[in-house]
């Protein structure tokens, strides 16, 4: 059998991938979301076309663990089909990132972008007419009814929504376009559609359902667990400091995901100063990565990346579409995402080689006060859930995308080494226990920076101070009044922070 097993005509879908891709094996959940693509007619030649009581595994939403290759499941059909494949992305630069690699992959795809002058889309619809096998586009550019029009007369085979939860994630917000999908399938005339995911809450799931299949779409699922990355949570009053140390102490290479693109500068040039400083002999190892860089700086950082052992890359979301390197070690989370399936994604840019690797989340009690506004049961209240967990967080994770129990494959509670503080909090407090009375908030805060820079921990002295004024806020320390005036007092109160977990113990 083996000698069979890439004869074209035993398994395309197989010889497709080896010859095209360099892949020797196809596992089981790309193989049946390739067969359920490639087979419109059954044995008897009868059409599935989908109807209320049968609906079409035609229209199928497909939920893939990052690194599980969802991009095999739509190009190998791309090869085998007839007509060409209508590829979706919601990123420019995601579509420009996949064009390249299709191109150097052997392929020929055709783009379809915003502010193209005439004379560009007649050279893509000709190159469609020479058999070009893949359309690139956005559903922006898809707005445009002239250009659906010919696209609905290019005989398309199999359209592909890749990402597909920005439907709920940005269609309800602010790219509505999103929300016209259904109705774009409906006039391209295009009766094989598969929206393809990572995470996917079954609120997510629902909306996809809705907007691009009427809800009658078919879902195939795989397991959504990742054995091989383990999550650990980082408490810090400091989140910035913290990353420091993190990035000190897990191994390389080392994702740094931050909420925004200044942050992401912001963290890269705290890295970098550290790395000088500490291993001078190391040169070169930080950059950062976001969506406000041209096509030529981001393809100059992932190729910097990509066979770096020792790298360091401070990044935002924009990172985590369409950028694949397989041995990332240690993923860390300065910027708590606002949802699972947010976390989920970035945390799966690690060990995608199928080795260990880490998930550290820092948590702030900024953070914990955020989480405690949020709606129990919501989707927003996942990640102060994920926090704040009393046995497994993994299982809070599976549980956020209606996932089945499973047995933990390592997080720091179930492997014992669940933090119970912020350490720095822990630090500053035994401080001011110690020196009671004895400082002004002004005067603590240098001191205690000076103690830190003998430590090499790089806390300054506005980090001290935001120390400082969380200890108040939590009642742990107060301002002296009349013989006290201004001095810091420390509280003999148990007095409990907003975070059950972000307890600082009183001895």
């Amino acid at each position: 059998m083996e000698a069979k097993e890439y004869d074209p005509e035993f398994d395309p879908a197989a010889a497709a991938a080896l010859e095209s891709f360099g892949i020797k094996y196809l596992y089981p959940w790309q193989r049946l979301v390739i067969a359920n693509i490639l087979d419109s007619l059954d044995d008897r030649g009868e059409d599935k076309t989908p109807t209320k009581d049968s609906p079409s595994r035609l229209n199928q939403i497909v939920l893939l663990p990052t690194g599980a290759g969802k991009s095999l499941c739509f190009l190998i059909p791309a090869l085998l089909l007839e007509g060409p494949t209508l590829i979706m992305y919601p990123l420019l630069a995601l579509m420009s990132d996949q064009a390249r690699r299709m191109t150097e992959g052997g392929m020929t795809p055709v783009v379809f972008r915003g502010q193209q002058s005439v004379q560009e889309r007649e050279e893509n619809f000709k190159l469609i007419e020479n058999g070009a096998k893949v359309i690139l586009a956005n559903p922006e550019v898809l707005q445009s009814e002239e250009l659906v029009t010919r696209l609905s007369k290019t005989g398309i085979a199999h359209i592909a929504i890749d990402e597909a939860h920005c439907v709920s994630e940005w269609g309800d917000s602010f790219r509505p376009a999103y929300l016209t999908l259904g109705k774009i399938i409906k006039e391209l005339g295009v009766n094989k559609v598969t929206a393809f995911t990572a995470t996917a809450s079954p609120e997510v799931l629902a909306r996809i359902n809705e907007v691009l299949f009427d809800g009658e779409g078919h879902i195939v699922r795989s397991e959504a667990d990742r054995p091989n990355i383990h999550y650990y949570l980082h408490y810090a009053a400091v989140k910035e400091k913290a990353v420091l140390y993190l990035a000190e102490k897990e191994e390389k290479p080392l994702l740094v995901f931050c909420g925004t693109r200044k942050r992401t500068e912001e963290m890269a040039y705290l890295l970098d100063e550290q790395m000088k400083m500490l291993h001078p002999e190391k040169k070169n190892c930080v950059k950062f990565y976001h969506a406000g860089l041209s096509r030529e700086e981001k393809d100059k950082v992932e190729k910097w990346f990509h066979p770096h052992k020792d790298a360091i890359m401070a990044v935002t979301c924009a990172f985590g579409m369409g950028v694949d390197k397989k041995d990332i070690k240690t993923v860390i989370h300065l910027d708590v995402p606002a949802t699972a399936e947010a976390f989920i994604q970035e945390a799966g840019r690690g060990g995608r080689d199928g080795s260990i690797a880490k998930s550290i989340l820092v948590w702030s009690p900024e953070d914990s006060d955020k989480a405690a506004e949020a709606k129990p049961g919501s989707r927003s209240r996942v990640m102060g859930d994920f926090a704040q967990a009393e046995s497994c967080r993994r299982q809070v994770l599976l549980d956020a995308l209606g996932a089945e129990k499973a047995a933990c494959a390592g997080c720091d509670i179930c492997l014992g080494l669940k933090e119970t503080a912020a350490s720095d909090l822990t630090s500053a407090l035994s401080f001011m226990k110690k020196y009671n009375k004895c400082y002004t908030k002004s005067q603590a805060a240098e001191r205690l920076a000076g103690l830190a820079f003998e430590k090499s921990n790089f806390m300054d002295r506005s980090d001290c101070m935001e120390l400082l004024n969380r200890l108040i806020k939590d009642g742990r320390i107060k301002k002296g009044k009349y013989l006290w005036k201004d001095r810091l007092i420390y509280s003999n109160l148990h007095c409990r922070s907003p975070d059950k977990h972000q307890n600082i113990p009183i001895t």
